[in-house]
């Protein structure tokens, strides 16, 4: 049972052919961990999408999605942020779109311990402020705003998959949140 959401740009690649091509080449995708800031511009939430896996099983994830041929990294974060969080998330991208880390996934054990069982695939992973309203779309059953220490609890760690949870305290670590 395939609980994705189709794709709202057909004419990329036909499913057929997404499939070959996932088969013979790395696909470029964006991972964006939205936040919430404070004044002084400190991590004091941090929003995680709840989604049914393909097995049926809830999952924890971030705003995630590939990058299309001729889209800017700037474009695709934003397409993914609104088509994830919605459109009054109101996003605050820098100037300057540097990713945190750069995680790769492959679709068997490796040493990056990072798994998506469909594809090799690069995600270039960001921290994005967000300041509006997020109303969660999509795949998305609910975004759930918890601050850093709930985010890093086994409990939350143990319902993340393909090494999710690792990239989630990287971002944080990138942060400056280091308890």
């Amino acid at each position: 049972m395939n609980v994705r959401t189709p794709d709202p740009y057909p004419g990329w690649l036909s499913e057929e052919d997404l499939y070959e091509a996932r088969q013979r080449l790395p696909m470029v995708y964006v991972e964006a961990v939205p936040v919430r800031l404070d004044s002084l511009g400190y991590v004091t939430e941090v929003g995680l999408l709840l989604q049914a896996s393909d097995e049926g099983q809830m999952v924890r994830t971030f705003v995630s999605g590939r990058v299309m041929y001729r889209e800017t990294i700037r474009a695709a974060l934003i397409r993914h942020l609104e088509k994830d969080l919605g459109p009054l998330a109101f996003p605050q991208l820098p100037a300057s779109p540097v990713p945190f880390t750069v995680a790769e996934y492959f679709p068997s054990p490796s040493e990056t311990g990072m798994t998506d069982d469909r594809q090799h695939c690069v995600a270039l992973a960001y921290l994005i402020p967000v300041t509006g309203e997020c109303e969660p779309r999509q795949d998305a059953l609910e975004l759930t705003w918890m601050t850093p220490d709930d985010a890093l609890s086994s409990e939350v760690q143990s319902e993340f998959v393909g090494g999710r949870g690792n990239l989630l305290r990287h971002a944080l670590a990138h942060a400056g949140w280091c308890r």
